[in-house]
């Protein structure tokens, strides 16, 4: 047997190569994860809306309650425990879509920019979009909702409870997670891996994010279309869902918590 080290290397397995996923298999990748997370959120927000234009005073005079209590006052306990279980078990698309994404990408959390390396980065950057797009998308919403265009949105409807406002953050946290990792750092990696053109990819993410906000009303349709192309366009150019989901976290906190503390004390909202 020589004692060369390269005679040595030579013997040693050659590392896993990551297999190349076919065009028509990453097809039916994303088919299955959209009917199981934000695919299937779109198709009951149109059902939803459906359902609200057919029924007496349609959009206008129509409540969409958000955030609500899971079992009645006097069991807070076992609200508690199911808005935790509802909150952990949502992170499940989420954690396959990272999953396949580390079978052909290597370490998931990096290659969509959901690591820790820009910190100061993803703080500021996501303030400043969040700051952006709040302003303007809550005009639209009183806009929207003068015109009859949009349901009034009851963002919060928890008991009175001490642990309200912390499961109100935990569930901003929710929806900025789960709709950045999958309809940015998943659905837009798969669908650059299929050649889509950057244009193309803005407007599939964005038609899909303000359909399953359809729910609303057309007002919240257009705000969530907008704001889903604004978000596919930093992230094309970013590479990154980190600040993406600190703008969004932002906006839902002050959405959610926003109307727990201020809605009892006004007739606008």
């Amino acid at each position: 047997m020589s004692n060369r080290p390269d005679a040595a290397l030579a013997d040693e397995p050659a590392p896993p190569v990551a297999p190349l996923l076919s065009p028509r298999v990453i097809k039916r990748e994303i088919w299955i994860v959209l009917a199981l997370s934000l695919g299937a959120s779109a198709i009951w927000s149109i059902v939803d809306i459906v359902g609200t234009l057919t029924e007496p005073g349609g959009l206008a005079d129509s409540v969409q309650p958000m955030n609500s209590a899971k079992a009645e006052a006097e069991r807070p306990w076992y609200d508690l425990a199911q808005q935790l279980v509802s909150l952990t078990l949502a992170m499940a698309p989420v954690a396959l879509c990272l999953h396949l994404l580390s079978l052909d990408r290597g370490n998931p959390f990096r290659a969509i920019g959901l690591d820790t390396r820009r910190p100061a980065f993803d703080l500021l950057g996501g303030a400043g979009l969040a700051a952006c797009i709040g302003i303007p998308g809550l005009g639209l919403y009183f806009t929207a909702r003068a015109l009859g265009l949009n349901a009034e949105i009851a963002a919060s409807n928890l008991n009175d409870v001490w642990w309200a406002v912390p499961i109100l953050v935990l569930a901003a946290l929710k929806n900025a997670i789960l709709e950045e990792v999958i309809g940015l750092g998943y659905l837009v990696t798969r669908l650059r891996r299929l050649a889509w053109r950057p244009a193309a990819i803005v407007a599939a993410h964005a038609l899909l994010r303000g359909t399953y906000h359809l729910y609303q009303g057309f007002g919240g349709f257009i705000g969530n279309a907008v704001m889903g192309a604004v978000f596919a366009l930093f992230y094309l150019r970013w590479k990154r869902t980190g600040p993406l989901i600190v703008a969004h976290t932002l906006l839902d906190i002050a959405a959610f918590v926003g109307y727990l503390l201020v809605a009892p004390h006004v007739s606008w909202l």
